[in-house]
């Protein structure tokens, strides 16, 4: 038998992901927007790629993010539902909520793969001066 505090326990968790996507967002912006202003001072070509993985990464956080507030709201609907005592409707938001958590962190973990892609471009260009 499922209660509401079962997916109240997910509120923090799903929060404080959220919170560390747009941390993670907010400084790729600002390294796009240093590289940028580099890139068109000096013409690198090691920084045009690292300006292209961080494109991709922007792209896959803003993923990150649509999954994780899509858990969240399922999660919210979750309780809602038990509220009301729809458990098996609530069973399924549940459900749903946790798959779209799972996705988020699925593109998280390709992210940071990503994101180490990047810094071996910087440390090959670093061992080549």
């Amino acid at each position: 038998m499922l209660n509401i505090s079962t997916p109240a326990l997910l509120f923090p968790a799903i929060s404080l992901l959220l919170l560390a996507y747009t941390n993670r967002f907010l400084v790729i912006a600002q390294l796009i927007r240093s590289l940028y202003k580099q890139l068109n001072e000096t013409k690198e070509r090691h920084m045009k790629q690292q300006i292209l993985h961080l494109r991709k990464r922007i792209h896959l956080i803003r993923w990150m993010q649509s999954l994780g507030v899509m858990a969240f709201i399922m999660c919210t609907l979750s309780m809602g539902s038990l509220i009301l005592e729809l458990e098996y409707v609530g069973e399924w938001l549940l459900g749903g909520s946790l798959l779209f958590l799972l996705g988020s962190l699925i593109i998280c973990l390709v992210e940071i793969h990503i994101s180490g892609a990047a810094l071996s471009i910087q440390l090959n260009n670093l061992e080549d001066l």
